[in-house]
């Protein structure tokens, strides 16, 4: 299976993906459970091996309960 390098935008998306997952007291598992993704699926978003589409993403936040901005805010940076 070929997996792309993953961009430094990628990595940190996931950084606060996993931080808000910690902070809603959810383990990876929980929160595949709760968007309907697989729990593998999600270690690669957290990671940044992932480019997830909008649903995906979308799916995230809402078993988050937060919005999209939340975890987006600032990406990619201004040059």
């Amino acid at each position: 299976m070929f997996v792309e390098k993953s961009s430094s935008e990628l990595r940190e998306l996931g950084s606060r993906i996993r931080a808000a997952r910690k902070d809603a007291g959810m383990t990876q598992e929980g929160l595949a459970h709760e968007s309907e993704i697989d729990r593998s699926y999600i270690g690669g978003v957290e990671r940044g091996e992932r480019n997830l589409t909008f649903t995906i993403l979308s799916k995230i936040a809402r078993a988050l309960r937060c919005d999209i901005a939340s975890l987006t805010k600032g990406l990619p940076p201004k040059p």
